[in-house]
C-alpha cells in the first residue's frame, strides 16, 4: 500500500476516535443531537465570531450542498443563527446563538480534558513534533493539490 494512503488512513482512525470521545463527553453535559460531521463547523465558528459561509466550507474542506445540509440542521438544532453581511446583503454571516455559546464552552472544556490525557500518554515534546510533522505534511500535500489545479 502507498505510504501516504497508510497516514492518511491512520490520521483518519485518528480523528474519528478523537470525534467519537468529543462527543461521548458532550453527551454526557447534556449535548445529545450531534454528530461528528458537526464538530468542525462548531468549532471553527468558536473561533470566528461572525463567519461567512464560504469561509466555513473553505475551513471544513465541504461542498456546498454538504455545508447547506449542516447549517440548516445546526440552525433548526438552534446552534446558529445566519444573518445577512452588513457590508453585502447577499453575503450570510454566520454566528453561534445563546445555546450554541455553552455549547462552545462545553466544547472547549472536554477539549481540554482530551489534551491533558494525550499529554499524559504521549507527553508534550512528542504531541509538538506530531504537529509539526503533520503541519508540514499538510502544508506538502495541500501546495501539489493547487499545483494539480494549474
Amino acid at each position: 500500500m502507498n505510504r501516504l494512503a497508510e497516514v492518511g488512513g491512520l490520521l483518519k482512525k485518528i480523528y474519528r476516535i478523537y470525534s467519537n470521545d468529543v462527543l461521548t463527553m458532550l453527551q454526557s453535559r447534556g449535548f445529545l443531537d450531534l454528530r461528528p460531521s458537526f464538530l468542525e463547523i462548531l468549532m471553527y465558528l468558536s473561533e470566528t465570531p461572525e463567519a461567512t459561509i464560504k469561509s466555513i466550507g473553505l475551513y471544513c474542506d465541504l461542498k456546498k450542498q454538504t455545508m447547506t445540509s449542516h447549517l440548516n440542521e445546526l440552525e433548526t438544532r438552534g446552534y446558529i443563527v445566519r444573518k445577512p453581511g452588513t457590508k453585502d446583503r447577499r453575503e450570510m454571516i454566520v454566528t453561534l446563538t445563546e445555546y450554541g455559546e455553552k455549547f462552545k464552552f462545553a466544547m472547549l472544556e472536554c477539549i481540554k480534558e482530551l489534551e491533558s490525557d494525550y499529554f499524559k500518554q504521549m507527553g508534550n515534546v512528542e504531541l509538538d513534533r506530531i504537529q509539526l510533522m503533520l503541519e508540514k505534511l499538510y502544508a506538502e500535500v495541500r501546495r501539489e493539490d493547487q499545483q494539480s489545479l494549474l
